[in-house]
């Protein structure tokens, strides 16, 4: 008997266990009676008592095992008592000890010098004494809790008592302190930790950093999981130059809206001894029946907010907050056609730096937009825009103005090339509070402007091979022609127009200024050639070239100031994007007057990515008498677990910084270790200087402020390789 291992089944009216389930077609009291199965290498017991199983035990009921080298249960009640070696398997779980005292109806109980693994949060530990308190419920005495590897300790939590939560995934622990390298960094007489990544109410790891502008920061975020469809985060943000301020977040999503509203409030800046503020909100609501609306509100109590409180360049190098509302309703007009109806109200609150002050712009108070096109009438296509805006300023010319561009077009077009011919009328009546020029006197204005476009292309395609890779060949040759006659337009006010970045795409635009105050006169031909690389395989575009020349048959007359304006006479533009190789990747484009054979724009950028976490970022950025800039970073591990991060920003026309990094990076199995300073310029003559340190203790918490959203905009390509 002590070399015959038994298999005993327990039938229902002997050892079976009652589950409840929780269905809205089942009685509370319904039940699923489930056998036990017990095998051993000696089997002893009384019939409807007990039972006593020895050696090599393996007792299994339903999805849990349990594995000892002595178990007895006893039939009557249900309990169980397992001494040496006792290994609990459970779906999410697995609990050792050295005696097991348990209750197969209620999953109570408790497990001498237990040590446990959770299996779906990589969480581990052990402890004193381990009590089971019900279905998925138990609790440790003086425990530890990490969610490094088997013998590896570098970071834990010690606690004189931790309540894990298996339904809800939360780990409570209380009088526990966070040791990393055996060395407390924190203590906490109560806090809760999440081991699936399921949101939960309580406080997040601390934040914390210097800046040259608020000193040294400490910040709390407390996580408030009100419904699950919206939740808030409450940051008290303790800055030892500045004071106290309030960080506020509150998120929402529904069927038919979203948004985010954020609101940060400093009651008494101990520099400046007055109350800052700074507000954001986005709003989008699908109202319905074709009908949807927008609102994004931004801003801040002074010129110097986010100069002074950002640590970001993105927002310390903010000068027009946006505020505007808006509204829109579309509907498909017949068959091919579409309708599409607006209004708009916008206004900026400018932060002015004194130094370099700037123009505000105007407000919309408000503005109607309609669009609508019909395809394919007779083989022409109509469309037309309309629009009628009120714009307001506090010190400018400002009024009404009302558009219409009607236009058609008669496009013919094949698998391998089209020809667009497009007519259109664009009209502009101005009522303004007073003339927009001295010289006038005329407070009521007009222009209409015909406009005249012809464009035509081709595509021919061979196949080719490069570097042992087949890919189709394309050469894309394309003819566009622009008439517009000049109209004086000195007189006129200019609420929204300026000169649009001239590049490859534009040469096939029939404007080149945004917005309706400002119709270009032209007179032109744009003669233009593409050649891509497509990859067989795949049909994704591997390389990119493209030149064009525009040729001026007549002297631009309608010139805004500015010195991006091209020159009179022709430019000739040419681009390169895409794999150069599989590892090197580039976007070039340069902008040559050949009146005088100057350079007007260059800008060039190159990437070399041959794996991810590794990538080396090179550009430079050329506007004749504006601009000439250098940008290089990187991402690049050495040494074994190491890595480092560098960029630079850099004026050669002003001979100045602008912007620069430096940064550090451990990653070891569970643990991360950040060191990354960041030096920019806010504006004229203010600089600020940040420095980040987190330690990121995996699926616990961050200890520090993050620099990953820095490095993200910082270096083209940056990837975290520590998840």
């Amino acid at each position: 008997m002590n070399t015959l291992k038994l298999c005993l089944i327990l039938y229902a009216c002997l050892v079976l266990l009652p589950v409840r389930v929780m269905s809205a077609d089942l009685s509370p009291a319904s039940s699923e009676r489930q056998p036990i199965y017990i095998e051993a290498d000696h089997i002893d017991g009384h019939y409807q008592q007990e039972i006593e199983a020895i050696g090599n035990v393996r007792m299994r009921r339903g999805d849990q095992t349990l594995t000892a080298d002595r178990v007895k249960y006893y039939q009557s009640n249900e309990n169980v008592e397992v001494e040496g070696n006792a290994q609990l398997e459970r779906p999410d779980d697995i609990l050792w000890g050295s005696y097991l005292q348990m209750n197969l109806n209620d999953n109570t109980g408790q497990l001498s010098e237990p040590r446990y693994l959770q299996k779906d949060g990589n969480g581990r530990g052990d402890g004193n004494l381990l009590l089971l308190e019900g279905e998925n419920q138990y609790r440790f005495k003086k425990a530890r809790y990490t969610t490094c590897p088997e013998d590896d300790h570098d970071w834990y939590i010690l606690a004189d008592d931790l309540e894990i939560d298996k339904e809800k995934k939360v780990g409570t622990a209380r009088h526990a302190s966070v040791r990393f390298k055996d060395v407390p960094i924190l203590y906490v007489p109560w806090m809760n930790f999440s081991f699936g990544n399921e949101r939960k109410t309580g406080f997040l790891s601390p934040i914390m950093g210097n800046t040259s502008r608020s000193g040294v920061e400490v910040s709390v975020p407390f996580y408030w999981n009100i419904a699950p469809n919206y939740d808030a985060t409450i940051t008290p943000r303790l800055m030892s130059r500045r004071g106290v301020m309030l960080n506020n977040e509150f998120r929402y999503i529904g069927q038919t809206l979203n948004g985010r509203f954020l609101l940060d409030y400093l009651p008494n800046d101990l520099e400046t001894d007055t109350t800052r503020y700074g507000m954001q909100l986005n709003h989008f609501h699908n109202l319905g029946a074709g009908w949807f609306g927008m609102i994004n509100y931004n801003s801040a109590s002074d010129r110097n907010y986010f100069r002074d409180l950002g640590n970001n360049i993105l927002f310390t190098s903010q000068t027009n907050l946006l505020q505007q509302g808006f509204a829109s309703y579309f509907r498909e007009l017949g068959r091919n056609g579409t309708l599409t109806f607006s209004t708009l109200l916008q206004q900026f609150q400018t932060l002015q730096d004194p130094r370099a002050p700037i123009i505000s712009p105007f407000k919309i108070l408000p503005r109607f937009t309609l669009n609508a096109a019909k395809r394919n009438v007779y083989g022409l296509d109509f469309d037309f825009a309309g629009s009628f805006t009120h714009f307001s300023h506090p010190t400018l010319p400002h009024g009404l103005r009302t558009t219409f561009l009607p236009g058609v077009s008669l496009p013919l077009e094949n698998s391998f090339g089209f020809i667009r011919p497009r007519v259109s009328l664009h009209h502009t009546r101005y009522d303004l509070n007073e003339p927009a020029n001295p010289a006038a006197n005329d407070k009521h204005l007009s222009r209409t402007v015909p406009i005249f476009s012809f464009d035509s292309g081709i595509v021919l395609e061979r196949d080719t091979t490069l570097a042992r890779e087949n890919f189709v060949q394309t050469i894309e040759p394309r003819v566009f022609y622009t008439y517009i006659p000049y109209r004086d337009q000195q007189l006129l006010p200019n609420f929204d127009s300026a000169e649009m970045d001239f590049s490859y795409p534009q040469l096939f635009l029939e404007r080149r200024f945004s917005g309706e105050d400002r119709i270009n006169d032209a007179n032109e031909i744009t003669l233009a050639v593409s050649s891509r690389l497509i990859h067989s395989a795949t049909g994704n575009e591997r390389l990119r070239f493209s030149a064009g020349q525009r040729i001026r048959f007549s002297d631009r007359r309608v010139i805004l100031t500015s010195p991006q304006v091209t020159r009179a006479g022709s430019d000739f533009i040419a681009e390169l994007s895409g794999g150069i190789t599989q590892n090197i990747k580039t976007d070039t484009g340069i902008q040559l007057n050949q009146n005088n054979f100057l350079i007007e724009k260059i800008r060039t950028g190159i990437s070399y990515r041959p794996a991810p976490g590794k990538v080396i970022n090179a550009g430079y950025r050329f506007t004749r008498d504006v601009l000439e800039q250098v940008d290089l970073s990187t991402q690049w591990p050495f040494l074994k677990k190491w890595q480092g991060f560098a960029a630079i920003n850099y004026s050669l026309k002003d001979d100045k910084l602008l912007a620069g990094l430096l940064g550090l990076e451990y990653n070891a199995c569970c643990w991360s270790l950040r060191f990354v300073t960041s030096h920019f310029t806010t504006a004229t003559q203010r600089t600020s200087t940040n420095i980040f340190v987190q330690l990121e203790l995996n699926d616990l918490m961050r200890i520090g402020t993050n620099p990953v959203r820095v490095l993200q905009q910082t270096i083209p390509g940056y990837m975290r390789t520590d998840l």
